[in-house]
């Protein structure tokens, strides 16, 4: 029972190798998703990249730190 428990993982390995290698044809992640998409761009040369001000990074969230505290004011309700 366990030798073709055996077999069959390797036969399984085998396959996915060969169709990594490209057997049944290449993969879909292996050419650009758009090719035409540069070339559909409106006006490319009027782009500009400026670097970010401090006031404009405070607003962004830091991933994988702390989340931020909420500016909210709580009082307690009257009776």
């Amino acid at each position: 029972m366990l030798r073709w428990l055996l077999a069959l993982l390797f036969l399984a390995n085998i396959l996915a190798f060969v169709t990594m290698r490209g057997l049944f044809g290449p993969s879909p992640a292996a050419g650009p998703r758009e090719p035409n998409h540069l070339n559909r761009q409106v006006r490319p040369e009027q782009l500009r990249v400026q670097p970010m001000s401090s006031a404009d990074a405070a607003d962004l969230a830091v991933v994988g730190g702390p989340a931020p505290v909420a500016p909210i004011a709580a009082s307690a309700l009257p009776q």
